[in-house]
Parts: structure tokens; sequence; C-alpha cells
């Protein structure tokens, strides 16, 4: 039946595979991992060296602290790539004869491999350190969003929507901006305030309306969506709702951060 449904663009997930590509997910990935114990480390000497409540923390929040930062540094650095990928390259123009889920290039490779060095080594230490770097659905957010991107790594098939979810990294400085306040002891400064008020706009537009865009466009492009392989379909259709569900409830408890925020800063004046 399933060979039926999927006849047309029937593909297995390995023939997007050569020894070439295989060196370069491998050494993307392994870059990634890299990325995340040397921005690690650096976080830790220049926290040291220019804040002095650092030295004070806990073993637990330095290790939450020096992981925020690379945290940070890799949801800037595949925001603004994938926001190249999407909408400055010519990668997927919608003029283009090759249907829009099967594009690819060494670039888009590049960063989905670097994406999934991170989420393993986050993940890693979410373990390692749980519950206090996060709970169950911290876990199951990256266990969700490693599978998609190593699928759409491997079988070179719907790379756009993986842009789509990366790009929505772009709020993960702000959420980690609000905890280094909170920890520093600012949660009444107006930078706090700010920083709320743009995690709130942010989340709503990279979290919110960029997923109901991501439905809009798999419903478009539904007739491309049911020739990727079986197994990427079906996550497409499970894995991304699952992931909005996620992001819309913890755009609820931003929302309600927020008015708490504006209301003690508003009887503080």
């Amino acid at each position: 039946m399933a060979s039926l449904l999927f006849a047309p663009g029937f593909i297995s997930i390995f023939d997007n595979a050569s020894p070439s590509k295989e060196f370069r997910w491998l050494a993307s990935v392994f870059c990634g991992i890299i990325m995340c114990k040397i921005v690690y480390d650096i976080t830790a000497t220049v926290s040291f060296l220019c804040f002095k409540g650092y030295g004070n923390l806990s073993y637990a929040k330095k290790v939450e602290w020096n992981n925020r930062g690379f945290s940070t540094f890799h949801a800037i650095v595949v925001a603004f790539a994938s926001l190249y990928l999407l909408l400055l390259s010519d990668l997927f123009k919608e003029d283009y004869d090759e249907l829009i889920i099967n594009r690819t290039s060494a670039v888009s490779e590049t960063v989905l491999g670097i994406s999934i060095g991170y989420f393993f080594t986050d993940m890693a230490m979410i373990i390692w350190q749980y519950p206090a770097l996060g709970g169950l659905e911290y876990v199951l957010h990256h266990g969700l969003s490693m599978f998609s991107i190593i699928l759409a790594l491997i079988s070179g098939q719907a790379q756009i929507y993986i842009l789509m979810v990366l790009f929505s990294e772009c709020t993960t400085p702000f959420v980690n901006l609000r905890w280094y306040l909170d920890v520093a002891g600012q949660k009444n400064s107006i930078l706090y305030v700010f920083n709320g008020i743009a995690l709130f706009l942010g989340w709503l537009i990279a979290r919110v309306i960029l997923f109901i865009y991501l439905f809009i466009h798999l419903a478009i492009h539904f007739d491309q969506v049911k020739q990727v392989f079986p197994m990427g379909f079906y996550c497409l259709l499970t894995v991304s709702p699952v992931l909005f569900a996620m992001n819309a409830f913890w755009f609820w408890k931003i929302a309600k951060g927020l008015i708490k925020t504006l209301s003690k800063a508003r009887h503080t004046q």
C-alpha cells in the first residue's frame, strides 16, 4: 500500500549518500560538537574575567551558564544560515524545475550537520545533568529535532522545512538573556523588560506564525510532499505539529511572564 502511495517519488533514504557526502556529513556533525566545546570553554573564561558574580555561582549554575553560551552561539549561526538559504540564495526559488522538496546543497547539509552536533551535545548534557538543564520536554524536543534533521540530511529531502524550523532558534538568545539577567539579579532592570517584549514578539513570529506558514506551505506543495520517502513523509505530518504544540504551550507561558513583568514594572514606577 505504501508503495502505491509513494511510487512516483519513492526513494531509499540512502540514495542521496556517497563517500564524499558521508565524509562531509560526519565532519559537519563533528564540527558542531567541537563548536559547543570551544564556546562552552570561552563562555566560562570570559564570564570569569568579566562578571564578578560568575565565580560565586554553584557548579550546577556555572554548567548551565556555559551551556547557554554555546546554545546562543548555535542559534545565531543557524538562524542566519537558514535565513540566507531560505530567502537570499536561489536554492528554494519557486521557478526552478527541480522539486522543492528534493533541493539540497553543500551549505544546507553543513548547516544540518552542525545542528545535529549541537543537539547531540546539548541533549547529552541535559541527560548528564538531569533535570537541572531541562525536563522531559527538552529531551523530547531535542530528540525529535535531531531525528528529523538526520532524516533530511541523509535523504536530501524536505530540507526547506527543516531550515524553517531551525530559523526559529533565533528566539534562543532572548531566552538565554532572560535567564542570565535573572541569575544576575537584574529582573527589575529595564533590559529585562525590553528583552521580555523582544522574546514575546520573536516567539510569536518565529515559533507560532512561521509554523503556521510551514503548514500552509506543506498543504500548497502536498503533491510534492507525498513524494518524500515514507518515514520522512510521516515525520513531517507528526513531528511538526508536536513541535508547534510545544511552542504554543511555551508561548502561553512567555505571555504570562511578560504580563507579570510589565505589571510589576508599572507598579514600581
